[in-house]
């Protein structure tokens, strides 16, 4: 039977899972950064080393693309004091301009083996291997909206910006709810 207290460690440790993709995803590199550990390190595809290291390399690497989305499925944590092990399944899907070029669209499995410490400001990554699984092309299969709408954005113009502040208004004092 688990505690709250570890019930809470598990929730912490998935959102910062999350936190990190997101992250990824609307090009933040300085909320990417926050995930990790002061001292810690990075392993994937192409890279490894420090956290500061990774951020610029990811910087890098992902400016090629029009967008990424980072899904998240299996996620399971073992927790031991303040430091914990966590395995994530997740798949990742990248795409680019020219939507026929296979090395800017294609969709990857993939698993996060990451250590976990708790520190000061919460649950950090120490060190995390990303397991690549699989990888297919996307290549020719991207297509235009079916119509008018929002249009997921990286960076601060993405709709979320907005729909988050209007969240954060509607909860100030002497607003009663309104956005």
């Amino acid at each position: 039977m688990n505690t709250l207290a570890e019930l809470a460690d598990r929730q912490e440790i998935h959102d910062l899972i999350l936190r990190y993709c997101s992250a990824v995803d609307r090009a933040d590199y300085l909320a990417v950064r926050g995930v990790y550990a002061h001292d810690g390190v990075d392993h994937h595809t192409g890279f490894s080393g420090t956290a500061d290291g990774f951020t610029a390399w990811l910087r890098e690497r992902t400016a090629v693309f029009d967008g990424t989305m980072h899904l998240i499925g299996n996620h399971r944590v073992e927790l031991y004091g303040d430091h914990a092990f966590a395995e994530t399944y997740g798949t990742a899907v990248h795409w680019g301009t020219p939507s026929d070029d296979e090395s800017l669209n294609f969709t990857s499995g993939f698993r996060y083996l990451d250590h976990v410490r708790r520190d000061a400001d919460g649950w950090r990554i120490v060190e995390r291997t990303a397991v690549r699984e699989w990888t297919r092309s996307d290549a020719g299969r991207l297509r235009e909206p079916e119509g008018d709408g929002p249009r997921g954005r990286r960076g601060p113009d993405d709709p979320a910006t907005t729909s988050r502040e209007r969240v954060r208004r509607a909860a100030e004092p002497g607003t009663k709810g309104r956005s």
